[in-house]
């Protein structure tokens, strides 16, 4: 499927072709810091579907596993955009929330479980509140 998005102040926008089954949770330390939640939702884009106007910032960290990961984000507003393989990237993880197309993207599969926060695994007892 087609997707399209951007940063919160729109600065930055991205497109990219992605196949819905290659979506999923990340409950990585990493992830839960650089999104400031429990976990981090993107889907997997190959290098040569994905294109960027706009030039994001990019954070290189080694993640647990040593691999040298890039985060990109949005230098204005501060919005996460995708992660990548510094050393090969082939594949973008395009970060879910600024996709305009994410309610037609819920997560297939999750990783990094065993650090997973203890609560964050079955919300749906909480209630919902309206809009504040």
């Amino acid at each position: 499927m087609h997707i399209t998005g951007s940063c919160h102040c729109g600065a930055i926008r991205y497109e990219a072709e992605a196949d819905p089954a290659r979506t999923a949770l990340c409950h990585c330390n990493d992830c839960q810091q650089l999104s400031g939640a429990p976990w981090r939702a993107s889907v997997r884009v190959d290098a040569a579907d994905f294109r960027v106007s706009g030039e994001p910032r990019v954070y290189v960290k080694a993640a647990e596993s040593g691999t040298r990961r890039g985060q990109a984000f949005c230098g204005e507003c501060g919005s996460g955009l995708y992660a990548f393989t510094v050393d090969d990237p082939q594949v973008y993880a395009v970060r879910l929330g600024g996709v305009d197309q994410r309610a037609a993207l819920p997560p297939r599969s999750q990783i990094w479980c065993d650090a997973a926060l203890p609560w964050a695994s079955d919300i749906s007892a909480l209630p919902a509140s309206p809009r504040q």
